[in-house]
């Protein structure tokens, strides 16, 4: 009994750390810098994680985006 419910909090956790690494994690990044939240969520399903993460990161904010902060 107490084997199954440790195995049930295990496979949660790794199931919630899977959707985290790849949907919530690149997501959050692209909307922070602008960016389609679904086209870097596509990128991480079909080529990796974190080459999403890395382009992410690498890429910065969105042209547009640097440029609104310089006119306020």
């Amino acid at each position: 009994m107490i084997e199954g419910f440790f195995f049930l909090i295990l496979g949660l956790a790794a199931l919630y750390l899977s959707l985290w690494l790849l949907i919530l994690l690149p997501a959050e990044m692209a909307e922070a810098r602008g960016r389609s939240a679904f086209n870097w969520v596509m990128v991480s399903l079909f080529c990796s994680p974190f080459f999403a993460i890395f382009l992410l990161w690498w890429l910065g904010d969105h042209p547009d985006r640097e440029h609104e902060r310089n006119i306020d």
